[in-house]
């Protein structure tokens, strides 16, 4: 492209950033709008799965329809289920035809959002009124289902210019790094993305990045995200403070979807995550402060969010870590997994670490499957490694199937698989509010210390049911407390 050409387009891209981040009037927000991404054209081939049409519109307009990306789920199995996600403001329709076959019933879940779907002539229809993150299900086949993502149409992510083709926006080229506001536009985008301090990346929801954004000694960075990561080897937040990511898809990594690692006041927000590989972790967290996590939908083969201290060059302890109004589903392993890794003491580090002040608030838990007992617990504190770990709330909870594994296990670890040492202790923990449907084959729930000096302290366990039934005191097949517990109450 001539250079005036570039210079225009790059002018272009900057005025429609101010336009799209200008406030948009009451009239604008209250209508229905509906914002849906063409796919990158050079995968119009090769990512799509073909075991749903879905279509979306709003209330009585006309159809549109999306782009059903294959996704790898379940490594134990090793399936492929589908994707497609689009922003709205206000209500929309969506139905989604089964292409492979009759079905008799279909499920959208969460079961707490309570969507409702009716049937016609073979398509299954339902309504949003607000932007969910939600699985279709047909037939209860969780391994074949849809994954359906949304959000809120962006006041503030800079639009196409209005005559210009996606090749000519992105050429193949990475943007230029060394501005203060970064576009990727519509396309596919390969190479090295190392941001700098005081940078907002956007990235378009015809987007589709082939490498991870590189987030290593900077702060004040904002990643507003419409689009897609595909086959990323994590996203890494390390040595920074005041980061922003909002939005981003994560499909088909080949391990983990982020880490935040020695990192302060992030916040993780709108992550969608979808992943079917050995390791691949969702939202993982070693020695970071101040860390807020909300409106997610994490989909691992592994642990979908972990909160660590010490592992491999990484030291510190981690505090002050909210986590809400979001879905996990481990295909493999623990919903929730804290403190497994830290620092056992040595000459040159002799301090051990602690893990603090942590709140898990409105989440749905859609499936726990983890075959090794040691290691079973949808929400798992399990302490190694010298770790303390102390004041972490789990309060509004529903968690809808176990196909093996436990609800909860708090336990001091000492596993030569993981551990150099015992953790030091788990202390003042509260159980709130917590409902397990019952479904699967679940076993019961464990609290256990390893020593006089390594003990579970003061656990709080308030209105918690397993299908249907408080949890009252130590009963067969619902809850076995082991030796050096002190303090647990029930309410």
């Amino acid at each position: 492209m001539h250079k005036k050409t570039i210079a225009a387009v790059l002018c272009a891209l900057a005025c429609a950033a101010q336009a799209q981040a200008a406030p948009a009037t009451p009239a604008a927000a209250g209508a229905d709008r509906l914002q849906v991404f063409p796919f990158p054209q050079p995968i119009r081939y090769t990512h799509h799965n073909d075991d749903f049409t879905v279509r979306v519109r709003t209330p009585g307009g006309v159809w549109r329809d999306l782009y059903e990306y294959r996704v790898k789920v379940d490594l134990d199995t090793k399936q492929e289920a589908s994707m497609v996600y689009f922003n709205f403001d206000g209500a929309v329709e969506v139905s989604v035809q089964k292409n492979n076959g009759r079905f008799s019933t279909v499920a959208v879940r969460p079961d707490a959002k309570g969507i409702k779907t009716r049937v016609k002539d073979g398509v299954a229809y339902f309504t949003l009124n607000k932007p969910e993150n939600l699985s279709v299900e047909f037939d209860g086949d969780r391994l074949h289902n849809l994954h359906l993502f949304t959000h809120a149409v962006r006041k503030d992510m800079p639009a196409v210019p209005e005559g210009l083709t996606s090749d000519q926006i992105t050429q193949g080229k990475t943007p230029d790094f060394t501005q203060p506001r970064v576009f990727f536009g519509p396309g596919v985008h390969a190479g090295e993305f190392r941001l700098r301090s005081n940078t907002t990346v956007y990235i378009h929801g015809s987007a589709m990045l082939k490498n991870p954004l590189i987030i290593d000694g900077v702060e004040n960075v904002k990643v507003v995200s419409d689009g897609l990561f595909h086959g990323v080897d994590q996203l890494r937040i390390r040595n920074s403070r005041n980061i922003l990511i909002d939005g981003p898809i994560f499909i088909n990594q080949p391990e983990g979807t982020m880490r935040c690692i020695t990192s302060q006041d992030v916040e993780e927000r709108s992550i969608r995550s979808i992943g079917g590989a050995p390791w691949s972790d969702g939202l993982g967290h070693f020695a970071c402060q101040r860390v807020k996590i909300s409106d997610s939908f994490i989909r691992t083969s592994d642990d979908c969010i972990t909160i660590y201290n010490h592992r491999w060059d990484i030291w510190g302890d981690s505090r002050d870590i909210t986590v809400r109004d979001s879905t996990l589903w481990a295909d493999i392993a623990h919903a929730v997994m804290i403190g497994i890794h830290g620092n056992t003491p040595t000459a040159a580090h002799p301090e051990p670490e602690v893990i603090e002040r942590v709140r898990f608030s409105n989440i749905d838990i859609l499936e726990h499957d983890e075959d090794d007992p040691e290691y079973e617990g949808a929400i798992g504190i399990m302490a190694g490694d010298d770790n303390l770990v102390r004041d972490v709330v789990f309060e509004d909870i529903r968690v809808e199937r176990i196909e093996e594994g436990k609800l909860f296990n708090l336990h001091i670890a000492y596993t030569p698989k993981y551990n150099t040492s015992p953790g030091r202790g788990i202390e003042d923990i509260t159980l709130r509010n917590i409902a397990f449907t019952g479904q699967g084959s679940p076993s019961a729930s464990v609290i256990r210390g390893h020593d006089e000096k390594r003990k579970v302290r003061n656990v709080r366990i308030e209105n918690v049911t397993v299908g249907g039934k408080r949890i009252t005191g130590p009963e067969q097949n619902l809850l076995d407390i082991g030796p050096f517990v002190e303090g647990v109450t029930y309410k």
